[in-house]
């Protein structure tokens, strides 16, 4: 099997010539990225199964906003967010997701992250 003809390498200003996959002469190999990912990585939230879901979560939640809806006003929603979040123990069951417009899903981002830097949990509120 005859290999591939050298290409210029990858790294700015480089006149180097290499044949590897990753696109980088063996003077920069070092800067090549390896992008599998390991067994243990946490599922990918994008891609058709997560297209399915949130089509799904939108649907059941009649495209509308659950803690705007709470509060009595009717926004239409844009997004699906998981009411515990993943860091936290939250899984991607249908019971654990809702729809949510994006100024409460915003809100509710920030204030998680200060629950987190803090080090108090929701279960100190």
């Amino acid at each position: 099997m005859p290999s591939s003809p050298p290409r210029p390498c990858r790294a700015p200003m480089c006149a180097g010539k290499t044949t590897h996959k990753h696109g980088y002469c063996d003077k920069h190999a070092d800067q090549a990225v390896t992008w599998k990912k390991s067994p243990s990585a946490k599922q990918d939230r994008g891609g058709r199964p997560w297209r399915r879901i949130r089509s799904r979560i939108l649907s059941r939640d009649k495209g509308l906003c659950q803690p705007c809806l709470k509060q009595g006003r009717y926004t239409p929603a844009v997004e699906v967010d998981h009411i515990v979040n993943i860091a936290s123990g939250g899984t991607d069951s249908d019971d654990n997701l809702q729809a949510i417009c994006s100024p409460c899903h915003k809100a509710k981002t920030q204030a998680e992250s200060q629950r987190g830097k803090s080090g108090y949990g929701p279960e100190c509120m």
